[in-house]
């Protein structure tokens, strides 16, 4: 995956603010990573922003570490999910990119920031998404659309694990690696 070129969209980048402790006990910005959040493009065009992730949930916050395994993944980046732990991402959508239509096992939690983005299940039926509007993915095949033809579209993900899902007698899986360009299998 490639980093991303921020000047090719007419969005502006993200900027996300890490707190922490100081030894005295107060409330501090932590400056063990930039808070501009890196972009990563992948070979379909689409720039993923992995702006936080836990391997732990409960995350162990004592000693800064759940900062210390943030740092580990922006350097060995991650799958869409971790199994056991939890992903903010933001996805930045260039205009008229359709997503491969993909499932995770995990419950995902998405809200537009901007533009209009098509929410398409594998049934056919669809829902447009506008600023702000939130979708709950419980596990579900599905693709995302940016209406737009000229602007780019940006949803911001927070992914968490799931349990085993089995529908009508069958065990659904994880295909996002099979689906989503520039992704591999842990």
């Amino acid at each position: 995956m490639a980093s991303a070129d921020n000047t090719r969209k007419d969005i502006r980048p993200i900027q996300r603010f890490i707190t922490t402790h100081a030894s005295d006990g107060k409330t501090i910005f932590s400056d063990a990573i930039s808070e501009e959040a890196p972009f990563q493009t992948l070979p379909d065009n689409v720039d993923f922003a992995l702006c936080y992730a836990t391997d732990q949930f409960p995350a162990p916050l004592d000693n800064d570490r759940d900062i210390d395994t943030y740092r580990h993944y922006t350097q060995n980046l991650p799958g869409i999910t971790i199994p056991s732990g939890t992903v903010l991402r933001v996805v930045d959508m260039p205009p008229g990119a359709l997503s491969p239509m993909h499932r995770t096992i995990s419950l995902d939690y998405g809200v537009v920031l901007e533009g209009e983005i098509d929410l398409i299940l594998d049934s056919g039926e669809k829902r447009t998404m506008k600023r702000g509007d939130i979708s709950i993915q419980r596990g579900t095949n599905h693709a995302w659309k940016n209406r737009s033809e000229t602007s780019w579209a940006r949803m911001l993900y927070v992914l968490q694990p799931a349990g085993r899902l089995v529908i009508a007698g069958q065990e659904m899986t994880d295909n996002s690696t099979d689906t989503i360009p520039g992704y591999d299998k842990d």
